[in-house]
């Protein structure tokens, strides 16, 4: 994806709230051999971008005075119940990098599993989304993960899945986590059947 920047004088909370008045929003640009520097985008065409998957997880290509850069997407700041983008980081990337980025998930096959169609069973998305590292040309948009083959009593760890080329899983030193569950589906026990109720006038002893 790409999008436009433009370069951005000044700084602080004041000139901030200034530019949001005015359809900007503030934001900067760090890493590489670069120095950090101040951009600003304009707030609407970056309010639809964010609505869209590929703007969180894929490579973009930032025009700026003419010039196109390759950046990821980092932070976003947004207030808390308006709809205004307070701020937004980017991140160079350099191709003979690695880089670490969240990617989505993609499930396919669920409703075709022995576990839905034979046992039916719930099926429990435990991550939707998992961190990659890789080179910046290797980056995948999404990974998709097959779910036609899940059976009654097993889950689907991050070594089941088949990552592309080039791609390793980053689970922060957790042992091979869960990304999806299956749960039995719970089997309801008949109410036992109560007993006749005693007549209420009841039977009294023979005189």
């Amino acid at each position: 994806m790409k999008f436009v920047a433009f370069e951005r004088a000044k700084q602080g909370t004041g000139a901030s709230r200034r530019l949001r008045i005015t359809g900007r929003t503030p934001g900067i640009v760090y890493g590489g051999t670069g120095e950090p520097l101040l951009i600003e985008l304009d707030h609407n065409a970056l309010w639809h971008a964010l609505k869209k998957e590929a703007f969180h997880s894929t490579i973009l290509d930032m025009e700026l005075n003419g010039k196109e850069s390759k950046v990821l997407l980092r932070d976003v700041q947004v207030h808390p119940y308006k709809q205004l983008v307070l701020h937004i980081d980017f991140q160079r990337v350099e191709a003979n990098t690695k880089l670490s980025m969240r990617v989505p998930l993609h499930f396919s096959g669920q409703e075709n599993s022995p576990a839905v169609k034979t046992d039916a069973c719930l099926i429990n998305h435990v991550i939707t989304e998992l961190e990659v590292a890789c080179l910046p040309a290797d980056l995948p948009e999404f990974i998709a993960v097959d779910l036609s083959g899940l059976v009654k009593g097993k889950s689907l760890h991050v070594n089941d899945l088949v990552l592309p080329k080039g791609t390793v899983a980053v689970t922060h030193g957790k042992p091979n986590p869960v990304v999806v569950s299956v749960v039995a589906p719970v089997e309801e026990v008949a109410a036992p059947v109560a007993a006749p109720a005693a007549d209420a006038k009841g039977k009294k002893g023979k005189k």
